[in-house]
This record gives C-alpha cells, sequence and structure tokens, in this order.
C-alpha cells in the first residue's frame, strides 16, 4: 500500500451503503465526533488537496497555500485541536469505542506535531511537492465520483495553480537528501509525460482537446523548469548521509507511528530471532524440493551455509517461472480471478460487492519507490475506485536487468504479492475500513494494522489450501515474509546504526535470498523513509498472535470468516487496541477500552 492517512500530510459490513450515517447514542461519543468533524472542516478549507485524498471534493478546483507561513497555521490547528481535547471531551464518559476513538486522535495529533517539530520535510524531501504537482489532478480523474465533466472541470481549474506550487517548491527546496532528490527527478519526468498524454485519457477526451491542453501547457512549462532546477541545483546541493535520522529520533518516531506497546530495541531483537526461525522454515521446504530440481546431484550438507545454498539454488530454479514486461499486469490480473474464487470456495471472509479494484500499470510519476501498490478509494468517497497497480521493469534497463527483475517476482511470487496488495490483503480490508461508521477510524489508519494483516494474509491463504500445497509456492510465501523480517532489521540498523550500503545488500542477498536489484531497490527505499518498514513485521507478528489467542479461547467453535471479518470491522486501528475490540466484537468479554499507552 502506498501509505495511510496522516493529519500532518494524510457487527457486519453492508456493501453498497457505503454513506451509512453513524449518529452515537453515547452524547460524550458524539461530542468527540463534533469535534473531530468541526477540525476536518476548517482544514479542509485550507488545505484542498488533504480533502480530495479524503473523499470531500467540495474544494476540488482548488490548489493548498504550501508557503511557511501556511503550513505554520496547519501546525497551530493541530496544537489547539490537541490541547482542547480534554477539555471539550470527557474520556471516562465515553463508550469503550469512544475510548478507543478518543485515543486514536490524541495519539495522531502527538505524532503528527512532533514530526513536523522534528522534521523539515518540504525543504528537505523534493518528493513531497508531487502530491501537488501531479497527484493532485490525478486523484480527481480516477478515484472521484463526480461526474466527469465536473471533475475535468476541477482539474483544469487546479491546473492553473501547479505553475504557482511549483514556484513555492523550487523557493523552499535547499539541501536536500540525495535519494529523495534522485527519485523525484525520475517521478517528475512521468509528471511530465503524464501532462503531455495520459490525462486525455483520463479526463475522457480526444488528445489535444483544446480545454485540456490549454491548461496542461503551462503545467508541462512549470515541471520543466522544475526539473532543470532538480537537476541543476537541488542534486549538486544534496547531501549523501543527512537520511539517517539517528538512534533517540528513531525510537521516538518508531513509538508514535507504530502505536504497538514496542520499544525500537524490542522490536529489533523480536525480528532477528524471527529470521532465524524463517530459515529454518525455508530450509526443510527447500529440502522437499530439491529432488525435483536437481534430481542428479546429492542435496548440500545439513550446516548453516549448506542451508542457503539449499534455499538460494532452489529458489533460483522458482525464479525460472516468470512473467514478461509486456505482460505483468495481464499475468496478475488473470491471477486474481483464481485468488478470489479461493476466498469465496473456503469462506475466508466476505468480499466487497461490487468489486471496486482497478488494475492497471503503474504510472510513471509514481514510481520509484515500490514494486506495486494499492491505491484505496477514499473513506469519505468509498463509492470510488481503488487502484492496484504494478510497476513493469524501466524501459532503459538491460536484458539482464530485467531478467533479475521477474526471477524476483516471478510468477509464484506475483500471487503473493496479490494476495497482499489486493484479495485477501490491503484492498478488501480497506474497503471493510471504508465502511467503518466511525469517523475517526475511517479517516485515521494505522500502518502497522493495514500492512500486518496484508503480510498475516499471505500465509493465512497457503494454510487455508491455495496453491494445492504447492512447496514451492510455499518458499516464495517464506521468502516473502522474511524480506519483511528482514525490512525491521534494515530500517532499525539502518538509521540507528551506521550500517554501509555494502553490509545492507549483504543482509538482503546473502540473508533474505533477493536479487541484488531487489535489495539495491529495498536500501534505496529506507534511506527515503525511516519506521515505515518496521510497520509490517510488528502489524504481522500482532495479527498472528490475535488469531491464535482467539482460536485457542474459541476451540470448535472458532469460524475463519467470522473470526476476520470482526478483526476487519474495527477499522484500521492501532494494533494495541485490536485484542479488546475484538473480544468485544465475538462477545468473549464485557470490557474492550483502550490498552494504556506503553
Amino acid at each position: 500500500m502506498r501509505g495511510w492517512f496522516v493529519l500532518g500530510a494524510m457487527v457486519g459490513v453492508i456493501w453498497g451503503s457505503a454513506r451509512a450515517v453513524w449518529a452515537s447514542e453515547e452524547p460524550e461519543d458524539a461530542r468527540l465526533e463534533a469535534l473531530f468533524r468541526d477540525y476536518l472542516e476548517e482544514t479542509f478549507r485550507h488545505r484542498p488537496m488533504m480533502a480530495t485524498r479524503l473523499g470531500d471534493h467540495r474544494f476540488d478546483d482548488r490548489l493548498d497555500d504550501v508557503s511557511p507561513e501556511a503550513r505554520r497555521a496547519d501546525l497551530e490547528r493541530r496544537r489547539r485541536l490537541l490541547e482542547e481535547l480534554p477539555k471539550r471531551v470527557n474520556l471516562e464518559r465515553l463508550s469503550p469505542d469512544g475510548q478507543v476513538d478518543y485515543e486514536i486522535l490524541r495519539r495522531e495529533l502527538e505524532r503528527s506535531i512532533w514530526l513536523d517539530e522534528t522534521f523539515d520535510t518540504y525543504r528537505e524531501d523534493p518528493r513531497v511537492w508531487n502530491e501537488y504537482l501531479t497527484e493532485s489532478v490525478y486523484l480527481l480523474l480516477t478515484q472521484s465520483t463526480r461526474p466527469q465533466s465536473e471533475n475535468r472541470a476541477n482539474a483544469v481549474k487546479r491546473m492553473a495553480e501547479i505553475p504557482r506550487v511549483a514556484a513555492q517548491a523550487r523557493a523552499t527546496i535547499a539541501a536536500p537528501h540525495r535519494v529523495h532528490t534522485e527519485t523525484a527527478i525520475g517521478q517528475t519526468q512521468g509528471a511530465i509525460a503524464f501532462y503531455e498524454d495520459l490525462i486525455y485519457d483520463l479526463a475522457g477526451v480526444p488528445k489535444g482537446d483544446p480545454e485540456v491542453a490549454q491548461a496542461a501547457a503551462p503545467v508541462v512549462e512549470a515541471l520543466r523548469s522544475h526539473l532543470a532546477f532538480l537537476k541543476e541545483t537541488a542534486l549538486p546541493a544534496s547531501r549523501d548521509d543527512a537520511w539517517r535520522i539517528g538512534r533517540a529520533a528513531f525510537a521516538r518516531k518508531l513509538e508514535l507511528e507504530l502505536d504497538a506497546g514496542l520499544s525500537a530495541d524490542e522490536v529489533l531483537a523480536e525480528a532477528e530471532a524471527e529470521a532465524d526461525r524463517v530459515l529454518a522454515e525455508m530450509a526443510t521446504v527447500a529440502r522437499l524440493l530439491w529432488g525435483t530440481y536437481y534430481p542428479d546431484e546429492p542435496i548440500p550438507p545439513d550446516d548453516e551455509a549448506g542451508r542457503r545454498t539449499l534455499i538460494g539454488r532452489v529458489l533460483a530454479r522458482i525464479g525460472d517461472e516468470r512473467s514478461t514486461p509486456e505482460g505483468v499486469v495481464d499475468d496478475v490480473r488473470a491471477q486474481v480471478d483464481q485468488i478470489k474464487a479461493f476466498i469465496r470456495d473456503r469462506r475466508i471472509l466476505r468480499l466487497p460487492e461490487p468489486d471496486r479494484c482497478t488494475i492497471l500499470e503503474m504510472p510513471e510519476f509514481m514510481r520509484g519507490n515500490s514494486t506495486a501498490y494499492l491505491n484505496a478509494a477514499a473513506p469519505l468517497d468509498p463509492d470510488g475506485r481503488s487502484e492496484y497497480a504494478v510497476s513493469p521493469p524501466p524501459a532503459h534497463w538491460t536484458p539482464e536487468q530485467i531478467e533479475s527483475y521477474f526471477r524476483e517476482y516471478n510468477l509464484r511470487m506475483l500471487k503473493i504479492l496479490t494476495i497482499h496488495e489486493a484479495y485477501p490483503g490491503h484492498y478488501v480490508q480497506l474497503e471493510y475500513a471504508n465502511r467503518v461508521p466511525r469517523l475517526i477510524r475511517r479517516v485515521v489508519q494505522s500502518g502497522p494494522y493495514v500492512e500486518g494483516w496484508a503480510v498475516y494474509t499471505e500465509q493465512m491463504m497457503l494454510d487455508q489450501g491455495f496453491g494445492d500445497g504447492d512447496p514451492a509456492l510455499r518458499l516464495q510465501q517464506l521468502k516473502f515474509y522474511l524480506r519483511a523480517v528482514l525490512n525491521a532489521i534494515l530500517d532499525h540498523r539502518m538509521h540507528c546504526e551506521e550500517l554501509s550500503d555494502a553490509e545492507a545488500m549483504r543482509l538482503l542477498v546473502e540473508r533474505g535470498f533477493q536479487t541484488e536489484g531487489e535489495a539495491l531497490g529495498k536500501v534505496i527505499r529506507a534511506k527515503q523513509s525511516s519506521v515505515q518498514l518496521s510497520t509490517y513485521f510488528v502489524g504481522r507478528v500482532a495479527h498472528y498472535r490475535l488469531r491464535q489467542a482467539i482460536q485457542r479461547e474459541l476451540g470448535e467453535r472458532f469460524d475463519l470468516a467470522a473470526y476476520h471479518e470482526a478483526v476487519l470491522n474495527q477499522g484500521s486501528v492501532p494494533v494495541r487496541h485490536l485484542p479488546g475490540l475484538v473480544r468485544r466484537a465475538l462477545g468473549l468479554t464485557e470490557g474492550g477500552a483502550a490498552a494504556p499507552a506503553r
């Protein structure tokens, strides 16, 4: 998934009743929601892009003031809300669900305020400006449920504001991180192509349509100036090693963003132990496949070096069955039908109806951070489409690089990726989340919950029989999970220690069996972010342990679909709240108030 909404940036589900209105019987709960609605109303007027991203389309014809003064005013709004929260809402009078919502909002405000006070993102990371320069228009034309003619008219008006924002970007960006600047250059090149070509298809008009062409021309000119600035001014001034945020900042950021009750050191220790366990399981599965792939060779010795050789050589043969740049999106579409049929037949959970997930080739201006993403429908406009985007390798890559790419994302790995990103992973989970009647939970989402659910489903689907017991598919699933575990180790060691690029590559290639191209991309991603790479492992452990605990408590009464829907019906809540909420939903406890922060 591309990310979750942040305030400083971004019992049954009735499909089709997307805008069900929730009116709490608890006066204090209603007071909390009213306070949050008032905050959003004020913020949306000043931040139209936030409104668009969340699905409120009243401000789609304008674009944000991104001057330092406007950004300081936004920070003050959040500080003011955090200060007013305990004065205007009595925590003790809230329902158990209301207490969870209160804690979610309070922690999110603390987190977003701390981030803005600690990091100068608009100055140091040129990528953030692409939200305004390109996504602001792209989202109108792809996800809004307003009439196409209205979206097109709003896009034209918004495009008129883009040269102003591009000029503000050039006036703001200073001493950026090199890895961010290099990615921003590639994305800006993609943005130019978007306004020269793709925009016409999305706007529903012939290429060269006068209205769109007249609006796009100044945007292209502004983006060309911006690209020249990035190449000629920002890149030479970029810093190579300034991306490390340091141990203290990393620990605090992890505490605030994960909100899982774990310290940075505890996450690292758990990840190191889990990596060893997964490696042992991979060796067991690879041993089952050795005779199939290498019938005339003796199996490697059963020691640490031999097991790594065993796993690596078996994975190499699995990678022989792979896709192509031209066929990868079609391959994913074919796999989706198979996966959805399995979910229905085995009663994994109820799939969303109607299905609003569009599978497409990743737009060029979105590339540079991941191989695939799920761009979910907006929570305030949930009838819009979601996008499962898959990126083919860059056109300028050599045949050797392309082969390496598809060895990593071979046909079996694409199945695991699709489970994670779409069914029953991100797409399904976020469709459920968009139908949660509590506004705070729809708008504020927890990264560990979202990513953890997706990683949990990878193993769960195979455990329930997807793939008919194919050990090669299981080995790919374990490799994909090992990647999530190593993400947490890489995240910590890149930002808290002096881990070099070469050491990071060895960690991923030798311990994680990743191709060099995939590993290099992950090292770049670790430099471009901090803490986010830890969300996969932390969230998966929380989901997996809760499932085990609930299943043991219920024994023969445990129903997998009912459990999954009880989890999904809570919304994307911080994982420390999940046990109480799910137990109450399943009738296992009377309580369920928010667990105290650790």
